[in-house]
């Protein structure tokens, strides 16, 4: 048989059973994204792209041939768009496009609880470290954590991480099946009487100005705080100014809809280059996998206690729920916690405040990105 591998394809045997394993994986991806609607513009394109790059000497990749090598065009784009962090920033652009910071502006102190649930990333970072990656990929593992696409891509390329196809598909894995992964974390973490707490929304009057200054000024904070973090911040921010200045509408629902899902095309099969069999079939893609679930059940367990730690100080209680939101899987994760206020009581309506945490979560998460980028080649030159 394996001399009938060898006559047909010019491959060992080995190397085409991964082959066959990762169409199988790129089968799955493209399941789950038609049949369970998980994150498909997304899962699709980096299933397609993950059977299109194991074929046999698929010209979709670099491929030597006669000792000159024939550069593909998956690598032309992953050169021109992830390398150098493009796609990711581009994409973020869209995603500042479409929040509306409404909610958190009228209830600011929501912000605490983005901050609270990005402890996964740093728990998970101590934890990848002891499993023996070495710090820059096990920061890059951590970041997955941040429940946000583009930031896991943007660290994970600054760091030239070796497990960056499996960083990504973790990372939007995991966001797909936050509705699965975060309510037993949830019930686990709070009490029936907890989770009955109501919270009443009295929106402000967020004025025009506020809404146009926000954006601006969290830019500039960052870039203080988190300089790393400021083409992350500032492209996510500009897209938010488009949004809300008024007077670029046509922009904003370009940079919402073509512009947000032509990256993630192009974002999704380029992804695929790094899911090759030889570097993406390896125990530490299993343990990657295993470290990012963790990453993201600690964020969900350190915004709960936030909440529940604010409520031993507090006269209005707060419902522990809402702590869970503060990831940076928007809207999935305020959905959860607004759902399972209703199961719990049908006239809970926690949707507002799930949404000012969650949006919260989605500047915290670039801002902990940041931090990571800073103080990561800080350690290591301080390492003998």
């Amino acid at each position: 048989m394996e001399v009938l591998y060898d006559h047909l394809l010019g491959i060992p045997a080995e190397s085409f059973i991964k082959m066959i394993i990762m169409w199988i994986i790129g089968g799955v991806l493209i399941y789950l994204a038609i049949k369970k609607e998980m994150e498909p513009t997304l899962l699709l394109p980096m299933g397609f792209g993950a059977i299109l790059v194991n074929l046999p000497l698929s010209g979709a990749v670099t491929q030597i041939y006669d000792g000159i090598a024939e550069i593909g065009p998956i690598d032309v784009l992953f050169n021109a768009g992830i390398a150098n962090e493009l796609f990711p920033l581009l994409l973020f652009i869209g995603i500042g496009a479409m929040i509306d910071f409404g909610p958190l502006l009228s209830n600011p102190k929501l912000m605490l609880f983005g901050a609270a649930a990005q402890f996964g990333i740093f728990f998970t970072l101590g934890m990848a470290t002891l499993l023996g990656f070495d710090l820059k990929d096990a920061a890059s593992i951590a970041i997955i954590g941040a429940a946000d696409g583009p930031t896991s891509i943007f660290v994970a390329n600054f760091f030239e991480s070796n497990y960056i196809g499996a960083i990504i598909v973790a990372a939007y894995s995991y966001m797909a099946l936050v509705p699965i992964v975060q309510p037993p974390i949830i019930k686990l973490c709070t009490t029936k009487k907890e989770r009955l707490i109501r919270m009443e929304y009295k929106p402000a009057n967020v004025s025009k100005a506020t809404k146009i200054l926000f954006p601006i000024l969290v830019t500039i904070i960052t870039g203080i705080v988190a300089p790393r973090a400021v083409a992350l911040i500032g492209f996510l921010m500009f897209g938010n100014l488009i949004r809300e200045c008024g007077v670029l509408n046509s922009l904003s629902e370009t940079a919402q809809n073509a512009l947000a899902n032509l990256v993630t095309i192009f974002l999704g099969i380029t992804v695929s280059t790094k899911m090759q069999a030889d570097m993406f079939l390896n125990k530490e893609t299993i343990l990657i996998l295993a470290l990012g679930l963790v990453a993201f059940v600690f964020d969900t367990v350190g915004g709960v206690f936030f909440a529940k730690f604010l409520n031993l100080f507090s006269r209005k209680k707060v419902n522990p729920m809402i702590g869970a939101a503060g990831i940076s899987a928007f809207p999935m994760s305020a959905r959860v916690v607004h759902k399972m206020g209703l199961e719990e009581d049908n006239q809970n309506f926690l949707l507002m405040h799930s949404i000012g945490a969650n949006v919260s979560g989605q500047i915290a998460s670039v801002i902990a990105g940041g931090l990571i980028l800073k103080i990561v080649p800080e350690i290591i030159a301080m390492l003998p």
